[in-house]
Order: C-alpha cells, then structure tokens, then sequence
C-alpha cells in the first residue's frame, strides 16, 4: 500500500521565535499607540483596531490549516481507492471473469 506521511514538527527554537516574535511586535504596537501624540480616543480606537488585526489573523490561519488537513485527508482517501484498485487489476484476467 501506500506509505503513511510523517507528521512535520515545528522545533521548540521555531516555536520560541514565533511566540518571541509575536511578542515583541505587540509589546512595541502597544508602546507606539500609548505614546502616540493624539487623544485617548484616537489612542483607544488604534488598540482595539490592532486587537481586530491580531484576533483575525489568527482566524485566518487556523482556516488556512483547516482547509490543509481536510485536503490531505481527501488525498489520504483518493490514494488509498487508487491503491485498492491497483491492487485488485489483473492484466492478464479475461474482461468475462469477475473478481472475487
């Protein structure tokens, strides 16, 4: 049959980076928006939108993922009929025999 696809692991150093990365980019966001130069609302309006940003941003790529897994599940599906089929021809079996 077919060989089983290896999961791919991110390393723990990856994910330190993402996590540090993503950090640093709110905390200095969040530093820019406080000592912006403007009012509070104007202030308050720039932190709820980046909130917005970072919150749909994480719904996007978890739909991405989403949408990956279910096509890697179909083709998981499509390989094993493919595999069952191939398994089952005879060449050499007349078009009058049936197959058991």
């Amino acid at each position: 049959m077919s060989d089983t696809p290896v999961k791919q692991q991110s390393t723990a150093a990856f994910y330190g980076q993402a996590v540090a990365s993503f950090g640093v980019a709110m905390a200095a966001t969040g530093l820019g928006i406080y000592h912006l130069r403007a009012d509070a609302w104007v202030r308050a309006f720039l932190a709820i939108a980046v909130l917005y940003l970072v919150t749909s941003a994480f719904t996007l790529a978890k739909v991405i993922r989403d949408r990956q897994e279910v096509g890697q599940i179909v083709n998981r599906v499509d390989q094993a009929r493919l595999d069952k089929l191939l398994a089952e021809h005879d060449p050499f079996r007349k078009s009058s025999e049936r197959p058991r």
